[in-house]
Parts: C-alpha cells; sequence; structure tokens
C-alpha cells in the first residue's frame, strides 16, 4: 500500500527497553501505522537506545546511522536512555530526525504524525527526568514481538551508586499501581 505508514523499531538494552518498544509499537499500529522487520523499507525507524556501558553507547549511535543507510529517505527518531543522558551527543549525528527522551515515548504517536507531516518545531523533546514523579502508563499493551510478555512495574532507582547511570537515564524510583499491573497481566494471560 502506498499511503500505509511503515515503522522499523530496533531496541537496544535491557527488558524495560522491549516493553516500552512493544508499548510504542501498540500506539502507533492503534494509530494505523504498519511495523516492518528492520531491512525492509519504512518512512520512520526508531531506535531506542541504551547507556548502561561505552559499548552500549557505541552500538546506539552505529544504529542511528544504519537506518539512514538502510532508507536514506525516512526519517529517524532516537529515544531511550542514551538520548536521556546525552542528548547534546545525539544532536549532533545528522542523520537523526527527532530526539526524545524516556518521558516522551508516551507520546510517539504525535511525533511520528508530526514529522510525516513535516511539523516538528524542536529536533529535541527531552524533558528532566530526575523531576517525574509519577510511574508514566503507557495505555493498553498487547502486542509483543517475543513469544513471552514482559510488564512493566517499576521506574527508576534512588540509589545512585557511583558506577550505575540508570538515576540519570530513568529518573528517581516510581512505581506503577498495584491494579494497573493485574489488568494488564489478564490482558495479555
Amino acid at each position: 500500500m502506498e499511503n500505509e505508514k511503515r515503522i522499523v523499531f530496533i531496541t537496544l538494552g535491557c527488558k524495560v527497553n522491549q516493553y516500552e518498544t512493544n508499548a510504542m509499537a501498540q500506539k502507533l499500529i492503534d494509530a494505523g501505522y504498519k511495523v516492518v522487520e528492520y531491512g525492509e523499507k519504512a518512512e520512520i525507524y526508531i531506535i531506542n537506545t541504551c547507556t548502561v556501558t561505552n559499548m552500549s553507547d557505541r552500538k546506539s549511535r552505529q544504529m542511528l546511522r544504519r537506518a539512514k543507510e538502510n532508507n536514506p529517505d525516512s526519517k529517524i527518531i532516537a529515544v531511550g536512555c542514551y538520548v536521556q543522558v546525552s542528548k547534546e551527543e545525539i544532536k549532533k549525528i545528522k542523520e537523526v530526525d527527532i530526539v526524545l527522551g524516556n518521558e516522551e515515548k508516551k507520546d510517539i504517536v504525535k511525533y511520528c504524525d508530526k514529522l510525516l507531516e513535516k511539523k516538528t518545531e524542536n529536533k529535541e523533546n527531552v524533558e528532566d527526568i530526575s523531576k517525574i514523579k509519577e510511574f508514566s502508563e503507557f495505555g493498553k499493551i498487547t502486542y509483543t514481538e517475543k513469544t513471552r510478555a514482559v510488564i512493566k512495574v517499576q521506574d527508576g532507582c534512588d540509589r545512585f551508586c557511583s558506577y550505575c547511570i540508570i538515576p540519570y537515564a530513568r529518573g528517581r524510583v516510581r512505581s506503577r499501581k498495584p491494579e494497573n499491573v493485574i489488568e494488564e497481566i489478564k490482558r495479555n494471560c
């Protein structure tokens, strides 16, 4: 279909990123987008980045560039932990069209729509994650690219260990309401 809006997701890192990729995919599918495999042509490539190690930072940068090589006419959205802690570095990568932090993932449809309509005001949309006090729900999630579903119950960390970047990438601890976790489990079983 010519008017079909196709999306490719590339997910680096942990199960939390896998969960959030599934959540973004669900939102986009519900909005009329089609998720396709890497290697297929797509209008938008969304790279959900990781920053746990220097190697994960490097892989995130490589994937941002490779996506554009796969389809030079595509739009590239960088999201995730590496973006959250290194947005200035990501903004310098010329292949990237929009930079979204972890909190902005829940609004992915809005950003994709604006990108395709060529109405993007800001290349950078990264909220200060340390100011987020409540768990951000993604809504109903049934899409999964794996055979086992992943359920997210908490985000962030309050420990600030000298060797760990998680509190800076994910913010302070925020827990999900138990009833929302139970509802999601029931829906996906």
